[in-house]
């Protein structure tokens, strides 16, 4: 005869269909608390809360120091590039689409003669060795791209994951000549290609001083008019 409370496949369709009555759900009894006893602050002495304060700290300390040195190990990995690679067509799947997961390329198009160009190319090469986790690489434009206009330098393309994500193409976006290392590092900054370490946008400052120059000339004008 068949048990009505077996674990069966049949049993389990009768009691779906209500031929058998459910079973029975046992409830378990809750585990003891395994864990260690909570700490009661009101009866420790202050030499104990003193102790336990240095090792709630330390532990916390160590936690941080493993999460850093995890993301400095991180970084590390990332890190192996640290200067400008001159490249030509034929490099350009290898270095720019196999370039890595996540990794941000920076392609300087340029030309000799071009003043503009020259002055990217200097601040690019300072800004690989301090971000050395970013893959700068320059490349004469007409030995990269056939025919490309020497109006459109210079020309920055930026890559992730082989998609062009960014093009700055000619000089109105650099600023032209008066274009420093810290500028072109914020621009990098804004477009999330770097974490820079500067406070804010060196251009701002360069209109502050020169806005603030301007306006101590008027008042000086404006007193010898007044004499």
């Amino acid at each position: 005869m068949q048990n009505p409370h077996e674990d069966t496949e049949w049993n389990d369709a009768l009691r779906k269909h209500g031929i058998l009555p459910k079973k029975e759900v046992v409830v378990q009894p809750p585990e003891e608390d395994q864990s260690e006893p909570k700490q009661n602050y009101d009866d420790m002495s202050l030499d104990e809360l003193a102790e336990f304060e240095d090792e709630e700290e330390e532990r916390i300390m160590d936690l941080y120091r493993q999460k850093r040195l995890a993301e400095l190990k991180a970084l590390q990995m990332k890190s192996k590039f640290g200067d400008v690679r001159e490249i030509s067509a034929q490099d350009y799947v290898q270095e720019v689409n196999k370039a890595g997961e996540d990794i941000w390329v920076v392609l300087h198009l340029y030309k000799q003669g071009i003043p503009l160009c020259s002055l990217i190319n200097q601040h690019i090469m300072r800004l690989a060795a301090k971000f050395p986790e970013i893959k700068f690489l320059k490349s004469i434009s007409t030995t990269c791209i056939p025919n490309f206009p020497d109006k459109n330098l210079p020309t920055l393309f930026i890559y992730k994951n082989g998609d062009l994500v960014h093009q700055w193409i000619g000089a109105l976006h650099f600023g032209g000549m008066n274009l420093t290392q810290d500028q072109l590092e914020w621009k990098f900054h804004q477009a999330d290609i770097v974490k820079s370490d500067l406070e804010s946008n060196p251009t701002s400052k360069v209109f502050d001083v020169m806005s603030s120059s301007i306006r101590s000339s008027n008042r000086d004008g404006d007193s010898s008019d007044e004499e």
